[in-house]
Order: C-alpha cells, then structure tokens, then sequence
C-alpha cells in the first residue's frame, strides 16, 4: 500500500509541472525524440532532461537511446493507479453529495410540513373582519 501511494504520489508530482504535462500531451500522439520534444520549450537541453528523468523515474515515460538519439515513449499504464485513485474519490463525493440531497430534500419536506399546519395571515384577517 505505501509503494502504491509513492508510486502515486510521483505521478502527481511529475504531472503538476507544466512542462511536463506538455511533454505528456505531445507523447499521447506517438513517440518522439528528446530534440522533437524540447524544440517547443525555451531550455537548456540538460534542464530539459531533468524533467524526461521525472517522467521516466515516475513511470509515465519510457525512453530509449539508439546511437545519439534518444526517443522517448509514454507508458499509459503508469496512470492505471491514478485513474483509480480518481474513481474511489469521486465515488465517495458522489456519496457524499448524494446524502447531502436527501438531507437537503428532508429538510425541505419539514418546513413545507410545518408551513401546512401553520394557519395562513390571510385567515387571520379574514376572521377579524
């Protein structure tokens, strides 16, 4: 359970740069070079590798060097335990906000109760005149 939570807290923390998201973005279309893949960011060649090396420590990026060229592929598996962790959160909101409406409805239905057995202003004046 701790590994699961390591793995999944570097995921986020890989995903919360933009720069890496936009790496993530542009390898959902196919694999691609270090050099195709820096081109859009104003970098350094080695700050930019700082952040393939995130990717890759994460799980989210696979990479593979042949001679002087290094192409890099995305690894959708990686995301399979952050998908997960997604679909329990959002079970437990729908939850909650589910018991949340009937709280709200039940609450509702007391006071249009409670407005019923009340007698109305206007019988009041009615029986005054």
């Amino acid at each position: 359970m701790a590994n699961q939570l390591s793995r999944l807290d570097q995921i986020f923390s890989a995903l919360a740069d933009p720069t890496r998201r936009g790496i993530v973005m542009r390898l959902c279309a196919g694999e691609a070079s270090v050099g195709e893949l820096a081109d859009p960011f104003e970098m350094a060649l080695p700050s930019f590798m700082k952040h393939i090396h995130v990717l890759e420590t994460s799980g989210l990026v696979q990479s593979e060097k042949s001679g002087r060229v290094r192409t890099c592929r995305l690894s959708p598996e990686a995301l399979v335990g952050a998908e997960d962790w997604f679909q329990q959160q959002r079970a437990t909101w729908e939850a909650r906000l589910d018991r949340f409406e009937a709280y709200v409805m039940k609450l509702k239905k007391e006071k249009e109760g409670a407005a019923a057995k009340r007698p109305s202003r206007t019988s009041k004046r009615k029986g005054a005149k």
